[in-house]
């Protein structure tokens, strides 16, 4: 099978970020990359904060956040009475879970592709009220037929309060059948949480179609947004529940004003946050999409190939948007989170190329992503080089 050819170049698309040119950044999806004209528009913001506080806080910011929201919500097809911005995805999931008024002998349900940090959240709420944690094993292979009727036969009404799922995995770059998740919990009774840390920007599904009880996502990530950037969208009978970690003076106006007032929160990398989708949508939302999901699709073939592993063994991520791409390690590497992170620090100090290294079932894996600034040349300088580094155990 021939390697998949790369994308053409955006133009000009690596002069819009500041990153170091001697790296090589194939790791977006961790914390995603700033545009220099998103910096700038935040700085304006930091410069007006800065000028006089008292009238930046006290003088429409509640509007201005508010006007903010509705503009994000509306990209991302969700309603903005009923969505509320936070700080990241994980926030997000910990408003959800202690809003939920969980009790002794409820479960948390969820599967062994979630995202640590997520993961031990729903592990302290249960240590907090007394439910249970219970994960579903899913196959990496697994069809999206096959994961459904497994959460399906997981299920247990009147036992499960929530299921906590992906939209696209973090460990695993597997995109999850969401909507069709949504359905089969709504008819055993079941809400659903859904994590979209990686959704916002790079797939097109929309938040209503999901149709989900939680759905959070970062815009930090995919969409240019300024790091500290979320939205949690919540459906109408869940909205009267949901209470913020921390009371404010806004705790009286309901969700979602208090969820998103905490006082003296640095509200800039919000406000910024359209210049973002400004600049996703000058260069084309569709053509960006497109350029860095081919792009993550040669880099994995051509990494894949110097590492000696058959396309047939390339995990599929589900879906012709996704950028996150993942390559199977040799057996005996990266096989805990430990091993995984010196490995990726290795990776980043003696071949100057930033990528993920993550843990899985006892398995390690290289994750790659594409992006507008990144090259094909990148991937195969990699290639080149991580085969001799490898063998250095």
């Amino acid at each position: 099978m021939s390697v998949p050819q790369p994308p053409e170049p955006i133009p000009g698309a690596r002069l819009l970020f500041s990153l170091d040119p001697a790296v090589s950044h194939l790791n977006h999806g961790s914390f995603g990359a700033v545009p220099i004209g998103v910096q700038r528009a935040q700085q304006r913001l930091r410069d007006e904060m800065e000028a006089n506080p008292l009238r930046f806080f006290t003088q429409g910011l509640v509007d201005r956040i508010a006007h903010t929201r509705r503009h994000l919500a509306g990209f991302l097809g969700a309603d903005p009475d009923g969505s509320a911005l936070v700080g990241n995805t994980t926030t997000g999931v910990a408003v959800v879970l202690q809003s939920l008024g969980l009790q002794p002998g409820d479960e948390v349900l969820s599967t062994d592709h979630g995202y640590g940090a997520v993961s031990l959240a729903i592990q302290r709420e249960c240590r907090r009220t007394g439910a249970v944690s219970r994960v579903l094993p899913i196959p990496l292979a697994a069809s999206d037929e096959q994961l459904v009727q497994i959460i399906r036969a997981g299920l247990r009404p009147g036992r499960t309060r929530v299921l906590v799922v992906d939209q696209l995995t973090s460990a695993t770059a597997k995109l999850f059948p969401t909507a069709a998740i949504v359905g089969v919990a709504r008819e055993h009774g079941v809400p659903v949480l859904v994590d979209a840390a990686h959704a916002p920007g790079m797939l097109s599904t929309t938040v209503a179609s999901i149709g989900a009880d939680f759905w959070v996502g970062n815009l930090h990530k995919w969409a240019y947004a300024p790091r500290g950037t979320a939205l949690l969208a919540v459906t109408p009978q869940w909205r009267d529940r949901i209470e913020p970690l921390v009371v404010s003076w806004e705790q009286e106006s309901g969700f979602p004003a208090r969820v998103e007032w905490q006082a003296t929160l640095d509200y800039t990398s919000w406000l910024a946050a359209p210049a973002g989708l400004f600049t996703l949508r000058s260069l084309g939302v569709d053509r960006v999409r497109a350029h860095n999901a081919a792009l993550a699709a040669y880099g994995q073939r051509v990494v894949a190939d110097a590492l000696g592993v058959p396309p047939a063994q390339l995990p599929d991520p589900g879906g012709p948007e996704v950028s996150l791409r993942l390559i199977p390690l040799p057996a005996g590497l990266a096989a805990t989170i430990d091993a995984a992170r010196a490995l990726q620090a290795r990776i980043g100090e003696r071949l100057a190329a930033e990528v993920a290294v993550m843990s899985w079932n006892g398995r390690g894996w290289l994750r790659l992503t594409g992006q507008i600034y990144n090259t094909a040349d990148e991937y195969e300088r990699l290639a080149a080089r991580l085969p001799a580094l490898l063998a250095q155990r």
